[in-house]
């Protein structure tokens, strides 16, 4: 019998209007909305001028694609970028050394600090373990 791969982590948006996902439609209805404006403001020339360059940068944002990935992830993953730190590991910083600061221990009148009692002799543990093989 042949074995067949699975695929394995697919995403797919669901298609809410037509063949559009919902932010494929917002992207090209906000474009409408913005030259539905320019008509009744601008002259008519300029209108379709500036149509053909809004709905252009509209379909490129809704539709466009960079290495299999939507263009305003794109967009986003380049800004983040830019604005985060750079920290290369392989580049140090060559700065002053440091200063090791002693702390100094607060002398208190009259208290002396005792020397920590030692067991003299041969060790407990040992005789317990003799005393637990036998």
């Amino acid at each position: 019998m042949d074995q067949f791969t699975v695929p394995q982590f697919i995403e797919e948006k669901a298609k809410v209007i037509g063949p559009m996902t919902f932010q494929q439609f917002i992207y090209v209805g906000t474009a409408g909305a913005i030259c539905f404006v320019l008509y009744f403001t601008i002259h008519f020339f300029f209108f379709i001028m500036a149509s053909l360059v809004i709905f252009s940068f509209a379909a490129i944002l809704a539709f466009g694609k960079s290495n299999g990935r939507p263009l305003p992830v794109v967009i986003k993953n380049i800004f983040i970028y830019r604005m985060r730190p750079k920290i290369y590991l392989w580049k140090k910083k060559v700065g002053p050394p440091l200063k090791l600061i002693q702390a100094k221990k607060p002398e208190a009148a009259g208290i002396r600090e005792s020397p920590v009692p030692t067991a003299v002799g041969k060790s407990k543990l040992k005789d317990l373990s003799d005393q637990v093989g036998h």
